[in-house]
């Protein structure tokens, strides 16, 4: 007996413990279609005949995950043979409890292509809901899910078109580790060429702690109202996305919290879930659940600025179209307010809106409209609480709504030393916290949460030291500040595949700084032809003068407001020029009238560096912006990850600029980079204190990244563990040896070995700080030519193992089974398609350059990245055909290499069809078809072999052998772009 078997034994007992109904006779796709037919004529009772049950499964089964979750959780209509409607449920929807619970195991799926075995499913009223894989070695979260998104793409799975499309969650479990993801159409449950993954969760308790094992994670998860309420509540489906997501295990317990207190009628509340932890989820799950709640009247969602509004409303209708109307003013707020539609039950509106609503000094006497909600029980739910509603505001909603709740939401909450809304009653005055405010916390989920569980990322905090002795905030200190950054940001922001924003003091400072680089870099491109100049913005808002948007947006950015009392009118001719070089420089045309066209148009440009260089030139993106106030809080943007500080920040204002920088995408971010360039040492670590509750070396461990010292050690250790490993096998530590490991387990051991080596590389690259010291320790360590080489290998040997994980499966080796060859650490934002254009051109060239490169130089750069591997053989192929001193420009080169693609295509097609006795010109147009359409259609491929008039049996091995040499040809010309239907046959 295997140890995965025993496994599975254990499992199945528990869960009969359960009260689950163990199906040992369960074990094909007809005797699952046989169960649930029994099922479903029970729950709906109803006897279908033959004819109608097979209608019904023709119209339930469906390819497409998103709809048929959908349909898993809504009444449905079906047409019997007599034309009278059945109006059915799948499930018990009213009461997921009530449902009969199964498990199966070892389940086949017996198709004319595969013959795929499952290990254990539970099925809810007969429907597949929950596959749980079971595994001996040792696995990594990102492995668990490819390996379940592998099995969906092999030919024949039972997904697409059997009772499985009902699959709701996946669990993957070695007994000690368990992980659990939600099932997803391809194009969100694939891996793409930045390895951005949907989540992958390990359950935890309220305190976070984890639930990692098999058997605690059965207890608590897999009980059978748990479950179904997990299905039912606590997954969203994303309408616009057509994406579905499980909500985090502290979402949940949030949800739950306010939910019952709000049932309980036990006054108000606040969770303290930190940025970039998913509040806006929970908030709307919240607030959906109380839809339902016939004691609750109403449930306001309170944002506090116009842009954070509608970028919440369109967060809520993202989770569910239509589900948030728009209030364009407080009439329309009032209206829908006494309105008792259902839609009008959860509204999204601003505090200041909410204010006037409520302002008795108001001359529209809204208040008095609004008097038929004054003993209703109204439900408010603030996001980012500590702002504007510690005022007035506040005061109104209470005496107006006397049995009113009130839920707050905050990444960082106010304590007593960090307020600043001050409080007078006689002789004393008092600070407002959160707790004042709401109460009580009724779940916390801190940024020392988030950090351990990888849902954020660390700091990395470099102070600012200048050479010569400025004055804080003078000119000198501006210039020493601007000539730092343009000399470090390349480093910073791994060569400008992320960007950054540079926080300063005042007005007066963002303008001074605009200029400044402006200058400075104007003199850089003189002295050298090649530098190409950083992409720099600037916001902050205009004096008001009497325009309402900016005047809103103006009470959440005091030194703004401030700033614009002073010499208003330089302010805006200043802000004028600017928006001039951003109108000239990106092709539009914004005005200060149209300020928040201008503003909604600078914060997409900077999440528009999510687009590589390839798909979205470079050209059209940000690099640096520049800023007062604004984007320091409310801003997400995964692709920014610096921030250079000009200004003091202090607690709450402190923790929430510096959390702009620390979103997780992969591993080429590991950590958000902080450039400080005031003496903010102190208020740094004050903040870490307060919000982190650990004293201040405990604190620092949590949240900041070890100091260049400790990683070059770690460095140091790996390149010595790379030493040892080649030594083991008998052979030197050079690149050229590694090709002489013999078998796939060493070579798997090679790949993990060198994959630490460069995960600390690029560590170190990002670094800000590093001495020229510590940077030639780096470079002795390991040579750039030599490290270099090693990924040009490493990617040629991971790319030959990817393929045979792929083919073997569960018979590849063990060591081969578990890789996660993490390509994305070997992708290079430099070395990309226009970079290596540009040196090749450089290099056919007579006149000296410090980028010239020779021919040996260029193929090892372009082998060490990971990003070209698809055009490799070709661009070197390429230069090979070369001469130098036939000088080219970079538009010679181009056409050049598109043409050398051009025929070298098209000898490989003429091969391929000769081989398997096509037409060439058939083939062209099956081959063009699928590239116009980036889809490959099966019944097109049996169009193409009809000529050859094979039984279906030898025309499906026909098939497979012309996929096999199609598919590296096809994935050739998409250029990494990803060719839908294709995967099955890769």
């Amino acid at each position: 007996m295997t140890k995965e078997q025993q496994i599975e034994e254990e499992l199945i007992e528990r869960l009969s413990d359960l009260k689950y109904t163990y199906r040992p006779d369960i074990r094909t796709k007809e005797a699952l279609e046989l169960n649930f037919r029994e099922k479903f004529e029970a729950l709906n009772r109803v006897k279908l005949t033959d004819t109608e049950f097979d209608k019904l499964l023709t119209e339930i089964i469906n390819p497409d995950v998103f709809k048929s979750s959908n349909h898993l959780r809504k009444r449905n209509t079906f047409i019997r043979e007599d034309d009278t409607p059945l109006h059915y449920t799948l499930v018990n929807i009213k009461d997921w409890c009530k449902n009969e619970y199964e498990v199966i195991n070892q389940l086949r799926m017996n198709t004319e292509n595969s013959n795929h075995r499952y290990d254990v499913i539970l099925l809810i009223n007969g429907v597949p809901v929950v596959q749980i894989e079971l595994k001996t070695l040792q696995i990594s979260p990102n492995r668990a899910m490819q390996q379940i998104v592998d099995y969906k793409n092999d030919i024949g799975n039972g997904y697409t078109n059997s009772l499985m499309c009902f699959m709701q969650l996946f669990i993957v479990s070695n007994k000690t580790r368990t992980f659990y993801f939600s099932n997803n159409n391809n194009k969100h449950f694939a891996f793409n060429a930045d390895e951005q993954f949907l989540p992958v969760y390990t359950l935890a308790k309220e305190d976070n702690s984890k639930i990692d094992h098999l058997d605690d994670f059965t207890d608590k998860f897999l009980a059978k109202c748990t479950l179904g309420e997990m299905i039912s509540r606590y997954m969203v489906l994303v309408e616009t996305e057509q994406k579905i997501l499980v909500m985090r295990p502290y979402q949940i317990y949030a949800v739950k919290a306010i939910v019952d207190c709000i049932e309980q009628d036990r006054g108000n509340g606040y969770i303290w879930h930190t940025t970039g932890s998913g509040k806006t989820l929970t908030s709307f799950k919240a607030s959906t659940l109380l839809k339902d709640n016939d004691d609750i009247e109403k449930c306001l969602f309170v944002v506090d600025r116009k842009d954070l509004d509608r970028q919440t409303r369109e967060e809520f209708n993202k989770f569910q179209e239509g589900s948030v109307e728009e209030n364009t003013n407080t009439k329309t707020l009032v209206k829908r307010m006494l309105s008792t539609d259902y839609a009008d039950k959860v509204i999204v509106t601003t505090i200041q809106k909410l204010g006037l609503a409520l302002d008795t000094k108001n001359d529209k006497n809204y208040i008095e409209h609004l008097e038929p909600l004054k003993d209703k029980r109204v439900v408010f739910i603030f996001d980012e609480c500590h702002r504007s509603q510690f005022g007035e505001n506040h005061k109104a909603i209470v005496e107006f709504f006397p049995k009113a709740q009130l839920f707050g939401f905050t990444g960082t909450p106010i304590f007593e030393e960090n307020a600043t809304y001050k409080t007078i009653e006689g002789e004393t005055a008092s600070y407002k916290t959160t707790e004042d405010v709401f109460q009580k916390e009724l779940h916390a989920y801190t940024i020392t949460n988030a950090i351990e569980d990888k849902n954020v990322l660390r700091f990395h905090i470099d102070y600012f030291k200048p050479e010569e002795k400025v004055t804080v905030g003078d000119d000198l200190h501006k210039l020493a500040v601007t000539k730092a950054i343009l000399e470090k940001h390349d480093k910073a922001t791994h060569y400008r595949r992320f960007n950054a924003v540079l926080a300063t003091a005042s007005i007066n400072d963002a303008i001074q700084y605009y200029e400044t680089f402006k200058k400075l870099q104007s003199e850089k491109l003189k002295e050298d032809e090649d530098y190409k100049p950083l992409q720099i913005a600037c916001v902050f808002s205009p004096p008001a003068e009497g325009n309402k948007d900016v005047q809103q947006l103006q009470e959440d950015l005091p030194q703004e407001k401030a700033d614009n009392t002073v010499e208003p009118n330089k302010k805006k001719e200043a802000l004028n020029t600017i928006i001039a070089d951003y109108n000239k420089q990106y092709n539009t045309n914004h005005r200060i009238a149209d300020f928040d066209l201008y503003y909604q148009d600078v914060q997409q440009r900077i999440k528009d560096q999510k687009y590589t260089n390839a798909d979205y030139a470079h050209i059209n993106k940000i690099d640096v912006m520049i800023v007062v106030d604004m984007l320091l809080t409310g801003f997400d943007s995964k692709y920014l990850n610096t921030l250079y500080v000009d200004k003091n920040l202090k607690y709450h204002g402190l923790i929430q600029a510096y959390s702009r920088t620390n979103r997780v995408i992969n591993d080429t971010k590991p950590y958000g980079n902080i450039l400080v360039f005031r003496d903010q040492e102190e208020d740094v670590n004050k903040a870490m204190i307060r919000f982190s509750g650990a004293k201040i070396e405990k604190a620092k461990e949590i949240w900041l990244v070890d100091a260049a010292p400790k990683v070059i050690e770690k460095y140091k250790e790996a390149v010595e563990q790379l030493n040892q490993f080649m030594e083991s096998k008998g052979l030197d530590c050079s690149p050229s040896e590694v090709s002489n490991l013999k078998g796939d387990e060493a070579r798997a051991g090679f790949i993990n070995v060198f994959k630490e080596v460069q995960r600390y590389k690029t560590q170190l690259d990002q670094y800000t700080d590093l001495e020229e010291e510590q940077a030639e320790t780096i470079e002795a360590l390991l040579p750039t030519d030599d490290l270099r080489s090693f990924k040009s290998v490493y990617i040629d040997t991971a790319k030959r193992l990817q393929v045979e994980q792929r083919k073997k499966g569960d018979e590849a080796p063990e060591d081969v089974q578990q890789l996660d060859f993490e390509f994305v650490l070997f992708s290079s934002a430099v070395i990309d398609y226009d970079y290596i254009i540009g040196l090749i051109a450089k290099y056919t060239q007579d006149k000296p350059s410090k980028h010239k490169m020779t021919r040996e130089e260029l193929i090892n750069l372009l082998g060490s990245s990971a990003n070209l591997m698809e055009e490799r053989e070709d661009i070197i192929a390429y230069i090979n055909t070369l001469e130098v001193g036939n000088g080219l420009d970079e538009k010679d080169i181009r056409q050049g290499y598109q043409k050398f693609k051009d025929e070298k295509s098209a000898k490989e097609i003429q091969t391929i069809a000769d081989k398997h006795n096509l037409t060439e010109e058939s083939l062209n147009e099956f081959i063009n078809e699928i590239m116009n359409r980036m889809i490959f259609d099966g019944e097109k491929l049996t169009d193409l072999l009809e000529p050859l008039e094979l039984g279906w049996k030898d025309r499906r091995v026909k098939e497979l052998a012309l996929m096999e040499d199609l598919v590296p040809l096809l994935n050739k010309l998409a250029q990494g772009r990803e060719i839908v239907g294709l995967n099955a046959y890769e």
